[in-house]
């Protein structure tokens, strides 16, 4: 019950349509009603009395009743399906809204293809419920329940008799709408195995390439394919037994009616018309019961459907913001760690482990140590990517977990190790740095961040088209392009995931000296994987399995002869 008002609380917004939908469907249901009860009358009375006047009033009356069901069937089919691509639209928003809240945690877990899968397929099928759901319900209960209120009113044995197939009818679909549901729910999740694995090979189509794994990278798909066509064999083989269990029981009715018929007209106790007006209820009842049979496969798939997209959405962000949350103020810039402590997961152990450091306000630190000693994590915890699990992380005094994270990112700018670009143009990966920027304002960031001549040289300029993940620039480029958005948003705060160990010297000077620019005057934090480019840092923290070994300048901890000297001389050996 909680599930159906969750799911028809979608259809508050658009009330109107949803009742136009269901005055439509109960008016066509009706109207369907009165052809039978016309013929009869016609076989009974007016032909046998030869009544021309009421045959052709007759006549008219069924014509004008096949007109006005025309005009409800669009109405329904129009804005039926507009109500359920509204629902859709809503349930499509709300998801991706939900999405954008998730802490990076649920991401690190989560598959895009199953999320991709969720947020389309998925939507699809809850869509063409939502349209079908109460209108064919609403059809085939007012349908059948009219049917028969003037089916025993014309003769209580025959409409007895016509009621035989139904309790088979009941009980087949309860038997087999259980198992479509189940094979629903393996399909849609094979589906989406098969779209993680399609996007994973996309995505990394040159490693495969390089690495020659096309075949391995087959093989896999190979494996999910197989999986989904062997869903989709049991979904279908369940399908056929049930529809044609359904189909061969609804072919029953007209048995059942024309041997209950024959034996009651031998007997007298009804006429032939009777039996004439009986078969074509029969074929309104028919109709309906037909529309119950596409109905339930629908319905299980849209259950299976909805049931995913609440999963999501009952997932809750592990990050979120303190009630009475306030906006951060930043002067000076002084960061303060206080003993803490970090785990992605509480069985693999803590990443970081008391961890306790000061950043006076405007000055650089850099933070060095071997691959998986902490050092991105220990950045990643400032602006809340991750929640540390004790102590506290404090900007000018002010906690970070007692203020609003947008408030926090916004006076944060992060250039990444991994640089992310948009499938857009410059320009519009630039305005992630400031929506209004001009287009001025971005080619002096351009110019900032060592890449305004590149730019300008591009025959469209702002306007040239990076391609997906920014693959028609190089790496140095993207490194660059980021770092002017960081000099769009202008923050106080700097962390610079440094990424340019794999880059040439050219591009790493240029880098470095962009980083340069930006950093002047502001609070900044470096995480190094190359220590020659550092010794100009006003501190550097070692770290080793998420703790503080050493501290202090570069040339103090040199003369310390300690872990980072060792580090160094192996970087520069």
């Amino acid at each position: 019950m909680s599930q159906l008002k969750r799911f028809f609380s979608y259809y508050k917004p658009y009330r109107g349509l949803f009742v136009l939908d269901m005055v439509a469907a109960t008016a066509s249901s009706l109207l369907s009603i009165f052809f039978p009860a016309l013929t009869r009358e016609l076989l009974k009375t007016w032909i046998p009395e030869g009544m021309w006047t009421q045959i052709i009033t007759c006549f008219a009356m069924m014509f004008s009743v096949y007109v006005i069901q025309s005009m409800l069937s669009y109405i329904r089919i129009k804005w039926g399906h507009f109500l359920g691509v509204y629902v859709e639209n809503d349930m499509r928003r709300d998801m991706f809204n939900h999405l954008q809240k998730m802490s990076f945690g649920y991401f690190d877990t989560a598959k895009t293809g199953h999320l991709m899968s969720r947020i389309t397929n998925d939507l699809f099928q809850i869509a063409e419920v939502a349209h079908h759901c109460p209108e064919d319900c609403l059809i085939s209960v007012a349908t059948i329940l009219g049917a028969y209120i003037v089916m025993f009113n014309y003769s209580v044995p025959m409409a007895l008799i016509s009621l035989i197939p139904m309790p088979f009818l009941v009980t087949w679909g309860i038997v087999f709408g259980g198992k479509q549901k189940q094979t629903s729910r393996d399909v849609r999740r094979h589906v989406a195995d098969v779209n993680a694995n399609v996007e994973n090979s996309i995505q990394g189509i040159r490693e495969v390439k390089s690495f020659t794994s096309e075949e391995f990278q087959g093989s896999r798909f190979n494996d999910s394919n197989e999986d989904l066509k062997q869903s989709r064999r049991h979904q279908y083989s369940v399908m056929a037994a049930y529809g044609t269990g359904m189909n061969f029981l609804r072919n029953m009715y007209y048995f059942t009616t024309v041997v209950g018929g024959a034996i009651l007209i031998y007997k007298g106790l009804i006429q032939s018309y009777d039996l004439v007006a009986f078969l074509l209820y029969v074929s309104v009842v028919l109709e309906p019961i037909d529309r119950l049979i596409n109905f339930v496969e629908q319905l299980n798939q849209g259950t299976a459907a909805f049931e995913r997209f609440t999963e999501i959405m009952d997932i809750q962000p592990t990050i979120n913001d303190k009630p009475g949350a306030e906006e951060l103020k930043v002067s000076a810039g002084d960061i303060r760690y206080d003993h803490v402590r970090f785990a992605y997961d509480s069985k693999e152990g803590e990443v970081i482990g008391d961890l306790s450091f000061d950043i006076p306000g405007g000055s650089s630190v850099a933070i060095v140590g071997e691959s998986g000693a902490g050092k991105t994590t220990t950045a990643s915890l400032l602006p809340r990517f991750y929640e540390m699990d004790s102590g506290s992380i404090t900007i000018d005094g002010q906690d970070i977990r007692d203020v609003t994270q947008a408030s926090l990112r916004h006076n944060i700018g992060f250039v990444q190790q991994d640089v992310f670009l948009f499938d857009a143009d410059i320009r519009e990966n630039l305005r992630y740095g400031k929506p209004d920027a001009t287009d001025d304002e971005m080619l002096a960031a351009l110019d900032a961040a060592n890449l305004g001549d590149f730019v300008r040289s591009l025959p469209d300029g702002l306007s040239t088209m990076v391609g997906e993940h920014g693959t028609r620039l190089s790496g140095g480029q993207k490194q660059r392009l980021s770092i002017a958005r960081v000099f769009l948003k202008n923050p106080p705060i700097l962390i610079f995931d440094e990424a340019t160990s794999s880059l040439d010297n050219e591009s790493e000077k240029l880098i470095q000296d962009a980083f340069a620019k930006l950093s002047k005057g502001r609070t900044s934090i470096v995480i190094a994987h190359r220590l020659t480019t550092v010794k100009d840092a006003d501190k550097i923290i070692v770290l080793e399995k998420g703790h503080v070994i050493e501290s202090g300048s570069h040339d103090e901890l040199l003369a310390a002869n300690g872990h980072y000297a060792h580090l160094y001389r192996r970087d520069f050996d």
